[in-house]
């Protein structure tokens, strides 16, 4: 009596699963299947690269234009009407 009726040529059901899995995937992959995921996540890179320069940017603006409007206040708080900024 063979105990192991159930095991396929590689010997075990998990590997043979695993086996056929892996050669689907390499067939998705040769047919050019899984291309759409892969543009998709390169849309997604550059998206997130984009927002980060937009961020940067806008926190440099931020900066300038606080630093820019701290001198006006303390140019108005110290003018009078002989002394000009």
């Amino acid at each position: 009596m063979n105990r192991f009726k159930d095991r396929t040529e590689y010997g075990h059901p998990a590997v043979t699963f695993l086996v056929t899995f892996l050669q689907g995937r390499l067939q998705r992959v040769r047919n050019g299947e899984l291309d759409r995921g892969a543009s998709a996540v390169e849309w997604v890179i550059i998206s997130a690269v984009v927002v980060a320069i937009v961020g940067v940017v806008a926190a440099i603006i931020n900066s300038a234009l606080s630093d820019g409007a701290k001198k006006v206040g303390n140019c108005i708080q110290g003018a009078t009407a002989s002394k000009t900024c």
